[in-house]
């Protein structure tokens, strides 16, 4: 179950976000204003944060910049949901960092739409990463394989030579050839 912050300070539309919220069965974590987000986000890491602007002790502008900055908030999808509708408005959200603006007033549709498309692109995005994690992993994989057989069947190459030849190798060339073999096996020692 997704979890999202709502901050909010009047408490009429945050009663009426979160309840739509957790009709729709999401984990909703509520806040007054953007000190109180803030420190529910240092407490807990939600999936999503949906924001209004103008607020007292810490506006909107200052959470979202705030949770850019945080490593463990910095990718959380940003949502603000506000009165301020002008174009600047806007733009120095989207510039600081939202991932989507809704203005007051919104629809249950434009909500559950925003949240949606966030989440949605939120997936593709881990899916994505997975996908080169995993295309990383497997060429260094092979490549440590590849290397490591090789340098294994150069240690086989040189031991055998040494064992099939005992009787016959002289000191100096034994000496050399265990430490062609020592310095093989120096290459894959952690």
């Amino acid at each position: 179950m997704e979890k999202i912050l709502v901050i909010e300070d009047q408490e009429d539309i945050r009663s009426i976000v979160v309840e739509m919220l957790t009709q729709e069965k999401f984990n909703v974590l509520e806040a007054e204003n953007g000190q109180v987000g803030i420190k529910l986000l240092q407490e807990e890491v939600p999936d999503l944060i949906i924001c209004d602007i103008a607020m007292p002790k810490l506006n909107g502008y200052e959470v979202v910049t705030w949770s850019r900055e945080n490593p463990e908030t910095e990718s959380v999808p940003f949502i603000f949901l506000t009165a301020k509708s002008s174009q600047i408005d806007i733009r120095q959200g989207i510039e600081l960092g939202a991932d989507d603006y809704l203005t007051k007033p919104f629809t249950r549709a434009e909500l559950l739409g925003a949240i949606t498309a966030r989440f949605d692109k939120q997936k593709a995005f881990n899916r994505q990463t997975q996908k080169k994690i995993t295309q990383y992993y497997n060429y260094i994989n092979q490549s440590t394989n590849h290397g490591l057989c090789d340098h294994l069947h150069q240690i086989m190459t040189v031991s055998k030579k040494l064992i099939d030849n005992y009787d016959m190798v002289e000191r100096e060339e034994m000496l050399k050839s265990l430490n062609e073999i020592y310095s093989l096996s120096q290459n894959y020692v952690i």
